[in-house]
């Protein structure tokens, strides 16, 4: 019965989620999925983003956040326009949630959504929301071997986030090693290595995402 149920949920989702893409693609927004543990560095990594690309394309953000608006309010300092979902205690977000949150936005002004999830590397990636691609953030403090012991959410993403690469020196972290499993779990996937803290390779990061932006509006 448990399979049955899990399948029931993961089919509505889906549906909703086919709901949501239909009209993100209707509307021309980009919309990537970031997920990663809590403590990756998805919200600093968004802030840095802002910094850099607010000005070049119209973005909102939805944080997902099982209790708090910390992240949103983070956001919010930057002029970007944020939504917060509280789960109360789910450790993902689906399809219906975003639905909700979408309408309350302005689509017809919007390039880019991004939607912040909630820190986890497992649930998440079973969840479509309707966006057009994931996005997985690791942090150099979390070990090399997450990427084979978490695998779905690699497979799943279209990018994987290296973030706080400037600790490498100081952790039990083998880089090599770990995008080497990134490939064999996802051949080909984009692999980005930044720093937040020492602004390294946000701007690579940044390229990427402004790409798919383009691509989804066919420029």
């Amino acid at each position: 019965m448990e399979v049955t149920v899990m399948k029931n949920i993961l089919g509505e989702n889906d549906r909703i989620a086919a709901e949501n893409q239909a009209l993100f693609k209707e509307k021309n927004v980009y919309v990537l999925n970031l997920m990663g543990s809590p403590g990756a560095g998805k919200t600093s990594l968004l802030e840095k983003t802002m910094e850099r690309i607010k000005d070049k394309v119209r973005m909102a953000v939805i944080e997902g956040d099982l209790f708090t608006s910390k992240d949103a309010e983070r956001i919010e300092k930057h002029g970007v326009p944020v939504i917060q979902i509280n789960t109360a205690g789910g450790c993902h977000l689906d399809a219906p949630m975003v639905q909700k949150t979408a309408v309350k936005l302005d689509l017809d002004n919007l390039d880019l959504l991004i939607v912040e999830n909630v820190g986890n590397l497992v649930c998440p990636a079973e969840f479509a929301v309707g966006e057009d691609d994931k996005g997985v953030v690791l942090s150099i403090t979390e070990g090399d071997d997450k990427p084979m012991k978490y695998p779905l959410i690699f497979k799943e993403s279209a990018v994987a986030v290296l973030n706080k690469v400037d600790l490498v020196p100081f952790c039990n972290f083998n880089l090599q090693s770990a995008e080497e499993d990134i490939d064999t779990l996802h051949p080909g996937m984009d692999v980005i290595e930044v720093s937040c803290t020492k602004d390294a390779g946000l701007d690579a990061w940044c390229d990427w995402l402004l790409a798919r932006v383009r691509a989804k509006q066919g420029k």
